[in-house]
């Protein structure tokens, strides 16, 4: 079973030892249609986006204006309407799927952590990345150098075990950090 769900932030435990946690808010979803395998199409709301075609989705599958993004996920439900959450209760250990913070272009140091050179005066090496290529013999720069490049906003899966689920609030409390920004949204799947 899959969850939508929105990060909240980062907190802990007041027990002794202390605990790590990660709060996630699982978005009100409805189900609208379901096909074999238990995979069903969803409505969820994120932002302002609308068009043509999501209107003609909402009429279609008859919910609201708010519900204006849909996604392909496997459910526990045997019939449309909203989604049942009744699986995250007993679920030990979650797979959570998020995008990172995306950086841009970034330099060797910030996306590989290289040293770098000296800071003192005179030096012409401070955050450049230095020596890429060799000599005569292979004679080109090898394939997975690591160099600048285009940093963070690639998806990251980690698994996170379950602390508490409050059903009323739809706050779900994991052990661990979870990849993204607060307020990003992504997937929660039990995997355990």
């Amino acid at each position: 079973m899959e969850f939508i769900v929105e990060k909240i932030g980062m907190s802990r435990t007041v027990s002794v030892p202390s605990v790590p946690v990660t709060l996630l808010k699982v978005l009100d979803t409805k189900v609208c249609e379901i096909a074999e395998n238990s995979k069903a199409i969803v409505a969820f709301a994120s932002g302002k986006k609308f068009n043509k075609a999501i209107e003609g989705q909402q009429k279609k599958y008859n919910i609201s204006k708010e519900f204006n993004r849909f996604a392909t996920m496997t459910v526990a439900n045997t019939e449309a309407g909203d989604l049942d959450v009744s699986g995250l209760s007993e679920a030990k250990v979650l797979k959570s799927t998020f995008k990172t913070k995306g950086r841009g272009f970034a330099g060797g140091m910030k996306r590989w952590n290289f040293a770098g050179g000296p800071k003192s005066h005179g030096s012409r090496f401070h955050r450049a990345v230095g020596s890429i290529g060799n000599a005569e013999w292979p004679g080109r720069v090898q394939p997975g150098k690591k160099m600048p490049g285009h940093y963070g906003n690639t998806n990251v899966s980690l698994k996170n075990e379950v602390i508490s689920f409050d059903v009323e609030t739809g706050i779900l409390v994991v052990k661990g950090s979870i990849a993204g920004p607060n307020g990003a949204l992504g997937k929660v799947k039990v995997a355990k």
